[in-house]
């Protein structure tokens, strides 16, 4: 419960695996669609023309329609139908084999039917796979047999024939069985919540129509160039513009589809998931329920969409959550979490400030520290000739202000889970710390660079300067960080960042096709990538800090780097631009005074530990079906847990949980209205406090720190002017 979710795992985006999940039509009554409709339109083959027509010609990574890339978009095609392999065969994959060199052709020539006919073929395989697990429901399982379950079947084999699936479907049963007995459902619930949750995976699947099919089948064909792009339907590209508005109505949740669960993939701060404190990132949403006493309903192999619609609703109204939390394998235990819907308002992803006391020996260095949530800004009120519209760079002169005005001795600017947002606010704010220059430079397509430049001579703030960043901070705040570091302006502090170094543009179909009265969609492409003004792109090994935290080993697997085929590290000549002055003193005997305070930092201790058990959770490739040896494991965690948790309230002085680590509803509303009073005070979360206190010491250390000499320590934040790129 202590604020020691700072470094969140990172954002993997919705790819082919999620795709199917995310392309339904809410929650509407939607009838099954016969099989005869599965037909391609006269638009969808308009549309897949424009498509293949625009990467080929406009988009960043130049990739041709070969038999290279068939054969790839054939395999994710087969992948987003069946991403656990439960229900092709290794038959249905040979008869089709013949095919795959033919996607190419089908792309170029809009020839769709061989994969609408592949689909109704998924269709069928779906109903038969429900009626054989339904019947299983009957049948008595032993939970005594040493057996287990594959957990990903991702990079499995494909089953080879059908008695080979029964036996992957019965161990599914079983498993989901024995999760809901040791979750305490009597047999009867288990019957009905099964048999519900089968026939609704039949229900969804006969209810996809044309147009979601042609929307799986053209992103099996852009991930394959690369993961950023994307199609959207009619339908979908309405949904998208809703996302990416700045005014959200709901709980303020970014969710995905990952296997069979709805995950939490960003809680958006200051929404009503934030201010509840009980949800986080990487959370699984399993059951959704009206109200404070209606009905949860399970959604565990849902579409996306369906439990979206369940999730929304009026403003002022109640939701609750049944959630398997992150750090739990999947036979929990869940909790519930109540939520009020709102209106998350622009005001809500603010900058804001706050400040924080550091004492060193007699000396007390006062620092003052800025959270950026996002890269905002107020286009319409911009355009309508607001002379008060909102921006992020506004914003944070005005708390730069303040802070001055409070005689802070150095500030740090929070960048943690910031996922971006406007270039042109990621430009200005450097601007707020560094005289004119370049910011960032862009490549587009046909190779020529662009460079992004601050023309403001004033410097807002040039004081002592450190930029906390992680493994969700991406895209314009990696600009920004590496800004800051190319100029030495000030240190970088705690994980690599996710590595998103790409700019996509949005293409309306319709505008390229004027004779279309059909909607045909939209394509976010790639269409052009960052580089820092030293040269080094941004893509993929995102922006290494000065000070890495140790929790960054956990991030390997995470960000761009985890993501197929994503763009490759590059690099341009750097852009001419003139060192800026840091006030900071030498970084080594900073990094010794840094490792000594972790080793010994309880709080460290824990953040380590707990990215160690979600590491390990996340790598489990089995899982038992022994009943007594899943619920041994189960208490083990629990008690891992709750032993953590304890060792870091004692330290910070609070009472303990409950030895057992259960805690009830009462408590966990306890637990969450704590820790929300706690997220105001910086001392309770760690890593913040280390980022101060590295930069204190790097402002007002020992004598023999702020002697050390730049040249013998290579810090690239010492004071003084300097010069970078080909005049020097």
């Amino acid at each position: 419960m202590i604020r020691i979710q700072n470094f969140r795992a990172g954002c993997r985006l919705v790819v082919l695996a999620a795709t199917l999940l995310a392309c339904g039509t809410g929650g509407a009554v939607v009838a099954t669609i016969p099989a005869g409709e599965l037909v391609p339109t006269d638009a969808q083959e308009r549309a897949t023309k424009l498509i293949a027509h625009f990467i080929a010609n406009y988009h960043y990574k130049k990739a041709g329609l070969d038999d290279s890339l068939s054969e790839q978009v054939f395999e994710r095609y087969l992948e987003a139908l069946d991403p656990t392999r439960s229900f092709f065969t290794a038959a249905d994959l040979e008869a089709w084999s013949a095919q795959k060199d033919s996607f190419d052709d089908y792309l170029r020539s809009a020839e769709l039917m061989p994969v609408f006919e592949i689909f109704k073929t998924y269709r069928d395989h779906v109903s038969e796979r429900v009626a054989y697990v339904k019947s299983l429901l009957d049948r008595p399982f032993d939970f005594n047999v040493d057996e287990s379950i594959e957990l990903d079947r991702s990079k499995a084999p494909w089953p080879k024939d059908r008695a080979e699936l029964d036996e992957l479907w019965r161990k599914r049963v079983k498993n989901d069985v024995l999760s809901l007995r040791i979750a305490g459902k009597d047999p009867q619930e288990i019957h009905k919540t099964l048999a519900t949750r089968y026939d609704g995976l039949e229900r969804r699947t006969l209810q996809l129509n044309a147009e979601d099919v042609f929307q799986v089948f053209i992103n099996a064909y852009t991930t394959s160039i690369e993961p950023h792009t994307a199609y959207f339907s009619p339908r979908t590209s309405e949904n998208f513009r809703i996302r990416m508005s700045l005014s959200l109505e709901g709980i303020g949740a970014v969710l995905q589809g990952e296997e069979e669960y709805t995950l939490v993939r960003q809680v958006v701060p200051g929404g009503p998931a934030d201010k509840s404190g009980r949800l986080h990132a990487d959370d699984r949403i399993v059951g959704v329920g009206q109200g404070d006493s209606g009905e949860i309903a399970d959604v565990v192999g849902w579409r996306l969409d369906d439990v979206v619609d369940l999730i929304r609703g009026p403003k002022g109204t109640t939701v609750r959550l049944q959630v398997l939390p992150k750090s739990s394998g999947p036979e929990g235990p869940t909790k519930v979490v109540a939520i009020t819907r709102n209106k998350i308002e622009l005001e809500e992803q603010a900058a804001q400030k706050k400040t924080i006391d550091v004492q060193i020996g007699p000396s007390k260095v006062h620092l003052g520290v800025i959270e950026l949530p996002t890269f905002y800004l107020d286009f319409e009120a911009r355009a309508a000739g607001d002379k008060d519209y909102r921006s992020t760079t506004r914003d944070v002169r005005k708390l730069l202000v303040d802070l001055k005005n409070d005689g802070v001795d150095g500030i740090v600017i929070d960048l943690r889970s910031n996922g971006g947002g406007s270039l042109t606010e990621a430009t200005e704010l450097t601007g707020l710390f560094i005289e004119t220059g370049p910011v960032v430079q862009v490549r587009s397509a046909d190779g020529r660079i662009q460079v992004e430049r601050d023309t403001d001579p004033s410097v807002e703030y040039g004081g002592p300067l450190a930029v906390l960043v992680d493994r969700n901070s991406a895209s314009a705040s990696e600009i920004f960080a590496g800004a800051i570091q190319d100029y030495k302006r000030g240190i970088i502090i705690g994980e690599p960042t996710f590595g998103k170094g790409t700019v996509q543009n949005l293409v309306d179909l319709n505008r390229l096709d004027r004779l279309s009265e059909d909607g045909l969609g939209q394509l976010k492409a790639t269409i052009a990538q960052f580089f820092r003004i030293a040269g080094a792109s941004t893509q993929h090994r995102g922006v290494v800090p000065d000070v890495i935290f140790p929790t960054a080993s956990y991030a390997d697997d995470e960000g761009e780097r985890a993501l197929d085929n994503a763009l490759p590290w590059d690099q341009v000549k750097p852009a001419r631009f003139v060192l800026a002055k840091s006030h900071l003193g030498a970084l080594a005997g900073a990094l010794s005074l840094h490792q000594r305070r972790i080793a010994n930092d309880e709080g460290f201790k824990v953040l380590i530990e707990e990215a160690q058990n979600l590491k390990d959770v996340r790598a489990r490739k089995t899982l038992s079906l022994v009943e007594s040896t899943r619920r041994a494991e189960q208490e083990r965690a629990k008690a891992e847990h709750s032993e953590r948790e304890n060792r870091l309230r004692a330290a910070l002085g609070l009472p303990p949980l409950p030895p057992d680590g259960s805690l009830s509803d009462e408590d966990e509303e306890t637990l969450a209205d704590e820790e929300k009073e706690r997220a105001k005070d910086p001392r309770f979360d760690v890593v913040l406090t280390e980022a101060a206190h590295i930069l204190a010491d790097l402002i007002q250390g020992p004598t023999q720190l702020k002697a050390a000499s730049t040249a013998e320590h290579g810090f690239p934040g010492v004071a003084g002017p300097g010069c970078s790129g080909p005049a020097c």
